[in-house]
């Protein structure tokens, strides 16, 4: 790890942190969770010493650099390379592989997270949608809120399923 001049390791490492607690629960998505961000946001950081001109504050320099960094660790991790087709690869994250299985079991059918996405795209009432948009875009929405959503969309998945 290079150290700055003028500073100790302890604050260096302290620096780090700060900026991480302060950034990391912003980048959460898929099957991150806060801690595993928390843990690529320091390994981010420690890498970027080696670039980090003297001149300027560590905490902005990391902050900036962390940032973009996490930016591209989402984009490259959620998103397929397809540059004329971007697809999200990661499942929303309320709408859980457990749920899919359990859907599996009640009814001995076979469902793919894509199939309950389009019957949610075809069927959700409008009143609903902004937190559905919210929700399989990672993006925080009340527990009440989101559970009351979830129940929704099973409900149409399985009158979905009685019709077909």
């Amino acid at each position: 790890m290079k150290i700055p001049k003028n500073m100790t390791e302890q604050e260096v490492v302290d620096q780090i942190n700060i900026v991480v607690n302060r950034m990391a629960h912003k980048y959460t998505f898929g099957t991150y969770g806060l801690d595993d961000i928390k843990q690529e946001a320091f390994i981010i950081c420690m890498d970027a010493l080696t670039r980090y001109d003297e001149k300027r504050p560590l905490e902005n320099f990391l902050s900036v650099h962390l940032s973009n960094r996490l930016k591209n660790f989402v984009r490259d991790n959620y998103y397929t390379k397809d540059e004329h087709e971007k697809k999200r690869i990661l499942k929303p994250k309320y709408l859980s592989q457990e749920d899919v299985v359990k859907y599996e079991h009640d009814y001995h059918t076979k469902l793919e997270a894509q199939d309950i996405a389009d019957i949610v795209n075809m069927y959700l009432p409008a009143e609903h949608r902004a937190d559905y948009l919210k929700m399989i875009n990672d993006v925080y929405i009340p527990k009440k809120r989101r559970d009351e959503l979830i129940e929704i969309i099973k409900e149409l998945v399985e009158a979905y399923h009685e019709e077909g």
